[in-house]
């Protein structure tokens, strides 16, 4: 029995159509397309799911053995063989194809092609089903692969990879600048667009060389001069210009992040630069030594859970108990001079001293019980015992205090004596320490041991004076 065409003008417009796809994907090396054309292109990631969803339509009505409406397998075949060539437009305006773009490229066409084929299949009069099942198959499982090629194209390779355990993204304590820094800002931000498998621009960024190198507008790193530099400048434009990196819909860089960029290309743009080689007092060193900062909710998901009942009940009127933020355990507590006093009202938060993160004892009459305490608070980050009467061997009871970055022991009757245990806190950070018994021959020594803790000794005498005598209200000599 003859084929009787289904619609005379539709099989020409599917046969047309497949024809053109075919031209395009064998002599892609031979065409230049007019600006126009590949403007259409750009329609591709718009239209690609409409012949997504009436394939698999299809494709599950003729697994099941129900018949197809002729006009939705019409609809789907011709929209899938547009959506492959506007992919073939979009692919050339990329510029360089990588293995992805390329095996995305024909997998999709290689579908559109099949689907016209089994859209010819069904107007012959076949006996036998079996090679249109086979078709649908093969279809369905072109969908899967070439809709993964093209997840991988627009978000990057491991797309569809398991998790990463987030210890593998620790940067270590000594960091190359590049490696451990700069580059998973860019892989993060940047190279999702430029990579071996999407060039866009012919730029790549997953390398140094090939920064220098650029694309085709020119250089896109300059070694010492970042304002000379095309990525950095692109990354200033304003968010509605077309040439602002990264695109309008994609997480641009935080200020942080390119304040990093910056200073790295400001140095010379190494591979070999590391954290210790930098000085203290350099922009970059603050920048990483922040983004090195874990997050402080995730560092405090280990405390043990404590209900606002509890909290409620520690507290009174001259002792305050608050959490450091609304979904945390780790707690703030201020305790107050009452009429008077009791170590008692600070020995009683014992049930949550491990959750106390920022502990203000400012002003009290503090004994050895409320210092040994403290020293028991095993999270403790901050501690203000400013205006007590401690001396070095009260001090000394806090010195197992591993986490502590801030301390306040100003006007207080500790000496030279506390300087070995100021000096083996090393993740200390602040330090107010005015109106106290130790020199300032102690704090210089201290100073130059950590060069990163910031020293608080009060104001400068003369300026004290300076704006004594300001306020001072002049006496009437003659009233």
């Amino acid at each position: 029995m003859a084929y009787t065409p289904k619609n005379g003008k539709v099989d020409y417009v599917v046969f047309g159509l497949s024809v053109f796809l075919i031209f395009c994907l064998l002599f892609e090396s031979f065409m230049e397309l007019p600006v126009w054309v590949a403007w259409l292109g750009r329609w591709h990631p718009l239209i690609l799911h409409f012949p997504i969803v009436l394939l698999l339509v299809a494709i599950f009505l003729g697994l099941t053995g129900r018949p197809i409406p002729n006009l939705l397998l019409t609809l789907a075949v011709i929209s899938a063989l547009i959506t492959a060539i506007s992919g073939f437009f979009l692919g050339k305006e990329t510029g360089g194809k990588g293995d992805l773009l390329l095996w995305h490229q024909w997998l999709g066409g290689g579908l559109a092609l099949l689907s016209a084929i089994w859209y010819g299949l069904e107007g012959l009069p076949l006996k036998h089903k079996v090679p249109v099942k086979i078709i649908q198959v093969l279809v369905l499982g072109l969908i899967v692969i070439t809709g993964h090629y093209g997840g991988m194209i627009t978000h990057g390779e491991d797309f569809l990879a398991l998790p990463k355990d987030k210890k593998q993204d620790i940067i270590p304590e000594n960091p190359l600048i590049y490696a451990h820094i700069v580059q998973p800002i860019l892989e993060n931000k940047c190279v999702k667009c430029h990579n071996p498998n999407k060039r866009k621009g012919e730029l790549l960024m997953t390398d140094i060389p090939s920064l220098i190198k650029g694309g085709e507008t020119g250089t896109a790193l300059v070694p010492g001069n970042p304002m000379e530099s095309e990525m950095i400048r692109r990354l200033h434009l304003p968010l509605e210009d077309e040439e602002h990196m990264p695109p309008k819909g994609e997480s641009p860089l935080t200020e942080s992040e390119m304040g990093i960029l910056e200073e790295w290309i400001s140095l010379g743009a190494s591979d070999t630069l590391q954290l210790e080689h930098l000085e203290s007092t350099q922009p970059l060193t603050a920048l990483i030594k922040e983004m090195m900062e874990p997050d402080p909710l995730e560092k405090w998901t280990s405390l043990p859970v404590v209900a606002d009942t509890t909290l409620i009940g520690l507290g009174s009127d001259y002792l305050t108990i608050s959490r450091l933020a609304s979904t945390t355990n780790a707690l703030k507590v201020n305790v107050y001079m009452p009429p008077q006093y009791d170590p008692q009202m600070v020995l009683k938060l014992e049930p949550i001293h491990q959750n106390i993160v920022e502990l203000d004892m400012s002003g009290l009459p503090l004994g050895m019980a409320e210092l040994a305490f403290a020293a028991n608070c095993p999270n403790l980050e901050w501690l203000e015992i400013d205006r007590s009467p401690i001396t070095d061997v009260q001090l000394d009871t806090l010195k197992n205090l591993s986490k502590l970055r801030l301390l306040k022991v100003y006007e207080t009757q500790i000496g030279n004596q506390s300087l070995p245990i100021l000096k083996q806190w090393n993740t200390l950070e602040s330090l107010y320490i005015w109106s106290t018994q130790v020199s300032e021959s102690a704090l210089d020594e201290l100073k130059r041991e950590n060069p990163d803790l910031l020293i608080e000794n009060g104001i400068d005498t003369e300026i004290k004076s300076y704006f004594q005598a300001l306020d001072s209200i002049p006496k009437n000599e003659n009233p």
